[in-house]
């Protein structure tokens, strides 16, 4: 399960790139119960949304010209230089070469031969969130591709990660594992064929699921501060209740309540 044990390749960051980082801040409190805390004015405008006071995310302004409001998954590796030259290799692109942030760690952002948007942590005196899967933080991260083998392929070549199939109504689904350890119990996330799944739009990306306590409830809430719903509360099969949302800037996000032991 997604964690905060984090090891290569595994989720341990995620931002939100933001045109009006005060409406982000409101918007994401109302949802989720979140509490916006500046990092300080040096590093521009970044800050941290904190839960129970710990880390479960992060908003920053867009710096990018042209960018669209969007969740980042960020990925741990254990040399950001290392997996710049692979993601070349690869066939992807680095669109931020690999760069320190003071003491805290150093990164880099990538796009995936598809056209996904992603980014690598490597931890400095800041490893990663400081908790996942529980409510209201990030339980699940999902990509959507128009060829999720291919995708996979990149991918392990990366970080090693090991997938198993699941059949669902309509499609395979590919569930994502860490390169070592136990495989279900390594896993954090999965790939969705593009336009198979709730919502994407036939967009190439990967989209963040966070655990709350009602999905219907927290639907809602998203609908009353200004967001948009893009795939309504349903029930998945031996997953649990799910939906499809956007915040006020059009950044996409979904809504898990897991089954038990899901």
């Amino acid at each position: 399960m997604l964690g905060t044990d984090f090891r290569t390749g595994s989720p341990n960051w995620l931002d939100l790139g933001s045109p009006d980082t005060v409406a982000a801040a409101d918007f994401y409190t109302r949802v989720f119960g979140w509490e916006h805390v500046s990092a300080g004015s040096e590093v521009g405008g970044y800050g941290f949304f904190r839960l129970g006071g710990r880390t479960v995310a992060a908003l920053g302004p867009l710096t990018e010209e042209g960018a669209s409001s969007a969740w980042t998954v960020y990925f741990r590796s254990d040399d950001v230089d290392a997996t710049a030259r692979a993601v070349t290799a690869g066939g992807g692109r680095v669109r931020m070469e690999p760069g320190d942030v003071m003491e805290e760690g150093r990164l880099a952002a990538f796009t995936d031969p598809q056209g996904a948007e992603f980014a690598c942590w490597q931890p400095g005196r800041t490893v990663g969130l400081e908790a996942a899967s529980v409510e209201n933080t990030l339980v699940w991260v999902e990509l959507h591709a128009p060829d999720p083998q291919a995708a996979i392929a990149f991918y392990a070549g990366l970080f090693g990660w090991r997938h198993a199939e699941m059949s669902t109504p309509g499609m395979t689904y590919r569930v994502l594992s860490v390169a070592d350890g136990d495989q279900e119990d390594g896993s954090f996330g999965g790939v969705a064929p593009l336009g198979e799944g709730a919502g994407d739009g036939g967009a190439v990306r990967w989209v963040p699921y966070f655990h709350v306590p009602d999905v219907d409830a927290t639907v809602r809430t998203v609908r009353e501060a200004g967001g948009s719903v893009l795939m309504p509360a349903a029930d998945v099969p031996d997953v649990g209740r799910i939906g499809w949302v956007a915040d006020p800037a059009g950044a996409v996000f979904a809504l898990l309540k897991p089954n038990p032991g899901a």
